[in-house]
């Protein structure tokens, strides 16, 4: 059975609520201070609290209601608090609001209207429970998914893409823009692959100097160049037995790609200034943010590469075709960091979910998680408000933004639009540093220049 803890100094209040509040759905508990409300808080974590905020020792003001409000919803962040004041606190009440109360009422009690408050908030509090336990379930699929969230049709179509092709050693080719998880996909197929005992060496072929890079992944002998005092093995040797995950390999240079074919047509490297075959046992997994068709046209890309690093091709969607997955995956990154952070929090405000389900998300997934990271250092209070997500406070004025009677699709794509314009017009039409404020790539940001038909 649920518990309503009420908590008042005023014995004639207490009596008065005792006897019309007394419910066969709940069992009551009275309380006269904030010290024997934690105790019954504590014990029994009752789901709905009334809290009158003139309590002793100081009845006068609302510094100890205020404490055992913030005390209460930090051992229990999912607790409906309902705060009484009086007619002349809205600034109180207001404030209350703003720590994580649930609700407000103000004196003198009318038992009618505070019961309706009262069996809304246990309403509320039972379909978050039960929430609760959908996450629980959804955490251990996610657990079982190697940290991939999302339910979408899209991305179960590419977690059913995971599960059939884990266990073979076909080369796999992940695309999808910057920040969409196509490292977290190739750990997916690794851990499931029958070669999860062995090593996953991951290697970025746009972050590494041409001249590095096939020493790189090839390795060198002793005296091959220039400081070469011994021989290093190359990121494809560390992988044998394991897989080598080629991450942005549309970067990297042509004259790489030819010697990159060779080894994936033989399975033996030479090391830079060594003559000697070298077979290695390994398993290709590759990804890129570009269009690897209009690169081949444009001879940036070898087409017999293409075909031999994509046997089986994964598409992971941008976060903003990915429909009601945003929110999904707010709440599992709002739970692990505020774990990790030990900042405990309840969720978001509406404005908030607003904001989150009515953004474009340029920078995908990554963005979400960074945005998120930071709101939670910011907080302060137990729920997400839209300006510390940095959404600014007018970030959900539909009609300030042309925005009303849209679809959630057409408000993000008005957005999306309106954000490529700003960037454009800020930095007076380039690309590069209009890409960078964005925290897109520029291959991302031609696609939505092409994708909105904006002319630059």
């Amino acid at each position: 059975m649920e518990h309503l803890l009420i908590v008042d100094d005023n014995e004639d209040v207490l009596t008065q609520l005792k006897w019309g509040l007394t419910s066969e759905s709940y069992t009551l508990h009275l309380a006269a201070n904030v010290d024997e409300a934690l105790a019954v808080f504590r014990k029994l974590h009752p789901g709905v609290v009334t809290l009158d905020l003139g309590l002793p020792p100081h009845v006068e003001s609302s510094e100890e209601g205020f404490r055992g409000l913030v005390e209460m919803l930090k051992l229990e962040p999912s607790a409906k608090i309902i705060v009484v004041t009086g007619n002349d606190e809205r600034e109180n009440a207001l404030q209350a609001i703003k720590l994580g109360a649930f609700d407000f009422f103000r004196k003198p009690i009318d038992l009618d209207e505070l019961r309706v408050i009262i069996r809304r908030a246990f309403h509320l509090h039972a379909i978050e429970r039960e929430s609760v336990v959908q996450q629980d379930e959804a955490a251990s699929e996610v657990k079982d998914n190697c940290g991939i969230v999302g339910s979408c049709a899209a991305m179960r179509g590419v977690l059913g893409l995971i599960d059939k092709v884990a266990a073979s050693d076909v080369p796999i080719l992940i695309s999808g823009e910057s920040g969409t998880g196509k490292e977290l996909v190739a750990r997916a197929i690794h851990s499931k692959s029958l070669r999860k005992h062995g090593p996953m060496i991951c290697i970025n072929c746009g972050a590494i100097p041409e001249n590095l890079i096939e020493s790189e992944l090839f390795g060198h002998e002793k005296g091959a160049f220039t400081g070469a005092a011994s021989m290093v093995r190359g990121k494809v040797e560390y992988a044998g037995d394991g897989t080598l995950f080629l991450d942005e390999i549309g970067e990297l240079p042509v004259n790489l790609q030819v010697k990159l074919l060779r080894f994936l047509q033989e399975m033996v490297i030479q090391r830079v200034g060594g003559r000697k075959d070298i077979p290695v046992n390994v398993r290709i997994i590759a990804a890129t943010n570009i269009d690897i068709a209009a690169a081949i046209a444009h001879g940036r890309f070898r087409e017999d590469l293409y075909y031999r690093i994509g046997v089986v091709n994964i598409h992971l969607p941008p976060l903003r075709e990915r429909e009601d997955d945003v929110r999904i995956l707010a709440e599992y990154f709002l739970e692990r960091i505020t774990r990790d952070l030990g900042k405990p929090l309840a969720g978001f405000t509406p404005d908030a979910l607003a904001c989150l389900n009515t953004y474009g998300w340029p920078g995908n997934i990554r963005e979400l998680e960074n945005k998120l990271r930071r709101a939670v250092l910011l907080a302060d209070s137990t729920l997400l408000t839209a300006e510390e997500l940095g959404f600014g406070e007018s970030a959900f004025a539909l009609n300030g933004l042309g925005l009303a009677d849209k679809t959630l699709k057409e408000a993000r794509a008005m957005l999306e639009k309106k954000m490529v314009l700003a960037a454009l017009a800020k930095y007076e039409g380039n690309i590069v540093k209009a890409s960078e404020a964005l925290g897109i790539s520029r291959p991302t940001m031609y696609d939505l220049l092409k994708k909105h038909e904006i002319e630059n």
